[in-house]
């Protein structure tokens, strides 16, 4: 899998277009600002975009998805539970478990509450990545104090999924640079406090 990433706004968010080769298929995922830049890649190198892929609601990771979608008529893809407070049109609501096709490569998604409610991961077991939002960074976690964010949910989403990511998984943030989850586990003390706790 090839990952371009995109960093941009004010929040410096990342977001990122997936593909395997020059002028095959793509997915974006949390395209927030800049929708411009996105569209320039995906042209450049003649790639079909397949949808857009939302790993939870905030306006700095969808803040480009309406450009996109006029300019791609491509589907957009977001969890049920964070759709009510999105309030923006979407195409398709993914459940834990589902999966993504990107020339052959499986994506599947994960579903992590906590920073939201339907906040998710997308995990591809191939290429040993993970695309977390903003469940988890290189050395902390996704904030819990916001509208529909919760402390109790992302203790057990630490616990119960991510503490079983193996350490060479790749994990690609919504903010920040991404790393293995063996680094994780050396720099990130949120994660760890959670881990260490249980």
């Amino acid at each position: 899998m090839k990952i371009k990433r995109f960093i941009s706004g004010l929040l410096e968010s990342n977001g990122y277009v997936i593909y395997q080769q020059e002028g095959g298929d793509c997915f974006v995922i949390d395209p927030g600002y800049g929708a411009r830049t996105f569209i320039d890649f995906i042209r450049e190198h003649s790639l079909q975009l397949k949808g857009i892929l939302l790993t939870h609601h905030h306006y700095d990771h969808t803040g480009a998805v309406k450009k996109l979608k006029a300019e791609f008529s491509c589907p957009v893809y977001m969890h049920r539970d964070d759709c009510d407070i999105y309030g923006k049109p979407v195409d398709v609501y993914m459940e834990d478990g589902d999966t993504f096709d990107l020339e052959g490569e499986e994506l599947r998604v994960v579903s992590t509450p906590g920073h939201t409610r339907g906040s998710v991961c997308f995990v591809s077991d191939k290429s040993k990545v993970i695309f977390t939002g903003d469940t988890i960074f290189n050395v902390d976690l996704g904030r819990t104090d916001l509208e529909d964010g919760s402390e109790a949910d992302m203790r057990k989403t630490i616990i119960d999924i991510v503490d079983g990511w193996s350490n060479d998984m790749m994990i690609y943030p919504g903010h920040g640079d991404g790393c293995t989850m063996k680094t994780v586990r050396r720099i990130n003390g949120e994660f760890n406090d959670i881990v260490n706790e249980r």
